[in-house]
């Protein structure tokens, strides 16, 4: 008997990522639907800027070139949630933005409130990445830090084969 595990001929992993990929529809649908955050609710959305359909300015795309972080809490506009993606309104520096993330660019979905996180990756051959940047959408004056996180609520799902 091998020790090797067979390759699949079932995709597992891209239909376990879109799974997940759908809780974050889902939730950011519900706050499209009820028109606000509920409690302190509140999301951090880490996306690769470079992804297929993603739509950002262009000075964040230079700043950003690879990834970047964003909080949908106080200061946001106009989400829309569609089967496969987003838009919504964010203020950057002072300047009003529309971002549009196809739900496959992001890699992270983070909820302080609760402390409930999801993480993808890109693409099923990405090593996992170091940690990213603060947020760089305008936050709220009176906004907290968001807490230390002790990883009880973490879903992490690693996509990557092995040889």
């Amino acid at each position: 008997m091998s020790d090797e595990t067979p390759e699949s001929l079932i995709p597992y992993d891209e239909i376990v990522q879109d799974a997940l990929r759908a809780v974050v529809g889902r939730v950011l649908g519900e706050v499209e639907q009820t028109g606000g955050l509920p409690g302190e609710h509140h999301f951090y959305i880490t996306f690769k800027t470079r992804h297929p359909g993603v739509s950002i300015p262009k000075h964040l795309l230079e700043r950003f070139p690879d990834e970047m972080t964003i909080v949908i809490q106080h200061r946001y506009w106009d989400l829309k949630v569609e089967e496969d993606s987003f838009t919504v309104g964010l203020s950057f520096g002072g300047v009003p933005s529309t971002l549009h993330v196809p739900f496959a660019a992001v890699t992270q979905f983070h909820d302080p409130a609760v402390e409930f996180a999801l993480t993808f990756h890109a693409d099923a051959e990405e090593e996992p990445r170091e940690e990213h940047d603060a947020a760089e959408n305008d936050p709220e004056l009176t906004a907290e830090e968001p807490k230390k996180e002790d990883g009880s609520n973490v879903v992490s799902v690693d996509f990557t084969r092995k040889k």
